[in-house]
């Protein structure tokens, strides 16, 4: 079974047939919502809203852990992650799907292990390639065959939020090698690979990132919006493929 986390502009799956909800508790307190469970083409699935069904939770706010933690106590064999994000690269308007394969963490203060406790061992997880290359492929495959156009790669930028970026900030992302903006990437990958579950992202790139393109001014936050909703109904014909596959 595979657990879609929606980020902004998807906060449910309207395809999900038998839907169902259930609230799960964790012992890194309350995940972003109740789990929601049901079926695409036959397949289970549980979708999970990470700022809340209302939207409610900023991004350094997510309980990152307990996200996790909830999804693994329900037996699944993956997580894909869906952001919205803002495009550094050129090339990725508003409107792209990316899936990218690298992070650069710039985020602080979050809780971003379960490996804290007291007398809790000391562990090393290797992060090396943090998206399972296995699920990225089959999310390559599932983009192919539904005939949606994808990014294959890209480095996302995890920075703090809830504030977008100066264009300074940009330029500094730019130099490092970033790609992708966002503010949810971290530490939900880092969690999920210690938690021993396959992870993946799809990126839509909501605007140009500050000081780039049609935000080379200002960012259109009434245009995000409408950029979304469409590219929304890509990515669940995306999810739709990569259930069954």
């Amino acid at each position: 079974m595979l657990a879609i986390i929606g980020g902004s502009g998807l906060s449910r799956l309207a395809t999900l047939e038998g839907e169902r909800r259930q609230v799960v508790r964790t012992p890194y307190g309350e995940p972003s919502g109740p789990l929601t469970f049901g079926r695409i083409r036959g397949r289970d699935v549980v979708f999970l809203a990470r700022h809340g069904y209302g939207h409610t939770i900023a991004p350094h706010r997510v309980n990152y852990r307990a996200n996790i933690w909830a999804l693994k106590e329900q037996g699944v064999e993956g997580v894909i992650s869906v952001a919205s994000v803002g495009g550094i690269r050129a090339d990725f308007g508003p409107g792209t799907l990316v899936i990218p394969h690298q992070i650069i963490d710039y985020t602080w203060g979050r809780r971003n292990t379960f490996f804290d406790g007291p007398g809790d061992p000391v562990v090393h997880i290797d992060f090396t390639e943090p998206y399972a290359p296995a699920l990225r492929a089959r999310l390559l495959a599932a983009a192919r065959a539904c005939g949606e156009a994808v990014h294959d790669g890209g480095v996302y930028a995890a920075t703090q939020g809830p504030r977008l970026e100066t264009a300074a900030e940009i330029d500094r992302l730019e130099r490092d090698g970033a790609d992708i903006v966002g503010m949810t990437g971290m530490p939900e990958a880092a969690l999920a690979r210690e938690a021993g579950l396959a992870y993946a992202a799809i990126a839509v790139v909501a605007n140009h990132a500050a000081g780039r393109g049609t935000s080379a001014r200002a960012i259109a936050l009434e245009a995000i919006e409408r950029v979304l909703e469409a590219a929304m109904a890509r990515v669940r014909r995306i999810i739709e493929e990569v259930v069954t596959t």
